[in-house]
């Protein structure tokens, strides 16, 4: 629970200042589930903002495909064009590369086209990009004609060099009078490729030497009483 607190912090305080070195292991989106409305996000002039919906008869019902852990909300999208933006500032650049994950889940309702994306640009610090990944469009295909949201996922190497992430999430209107593109559960995860990971036999050994540490310890505690 601490660690979640700290995190969570920790994201927060680069929603506020812009700036953070990367985060490895965890999900670098703030707010990427909606549940905190559109806090977080910033619109994009000439566009209309996404919005952060209910899940429920207007939208997408609770038993519709979707996250198991959908909580109450989603985003949704407004006009013929919704536009959410976030950019994260490393500060410096990153020395090496990294991999990540882009991930989210996307969709829209019924037979209609109307469609999420979900895109990050990697900039260097004079602002220009030097790579890029999106997830999405699902379309009517996608999700045989239904109303729900799907999961998408983009894997690949976050370059050396990038001194932000620029997220974007638009929505796109093809019919009707809403704009039925859906998203929720935005994530974009770095890890840390450079660091060694213990292979399983080596994980053991260490939680038995952890094991017969504790118990001595705890041996000599009791016969020093």
């Amino acid at each position: 629970m601490k660690c979640r607190f700290f995190v969570a912090a920790a994201l927060f305080a680069v929603a506020c200042s812009g700036k953070a070195d990367v985060i490895y292991g965890h999900n670098l989106i703030v707010n990427g589930d909606a549940e905190a409305g559109v806090s977080g996000w910033t619109g994009y002039p000439g566009y209309d903002m996404a919005q952060s919906v209910d899940y429920g008869n207007n939208w997408v019902l609770p038993t519709q495909p979707g996250p198991v852990d959908r909580g109450t909300k989603m985003f949704a999208g407004l006009g013929q064009y919704a536009v959410g933006t976030q950019t994260l500032d490393f500060g410096v650049a990153t020395a090496r590369n990294s991999s990540y994950s882009l991930s989210g889940w996307l969709g829209g309702w019924t037979s209609q086209g109307d469609n999420a994306l979900f895109f990050v640009q990697f900039l260097d610090a004079a602002n220009n990009q030097i790579g890029n990944a999106s997830i999405g469009p699902v379309t009517p295909q996608d999700r045989g004609n239904q109303t729900g949201l799907y999961y998408r996922e983009s894997v690949g190497i976050m370059p050396a060099g990038t001194s932000k992430l620029s997220f974007w999430l638009s929505m796109e209107r093809l019919a009707s009078n809403d704009n039925d593109g859906y998203a929720d559960n935005l994530s974009f995860i770095a890890r840390d490729t450079t660091s060694p990971v213990p292979e399983p036999g080596m994980a053991s050994m260490f939680l038995l030497g952890l094991g017969l540490l504790v118990g001595a310890l705890r041996r000599n505690t009791l016969g020093a009483v």
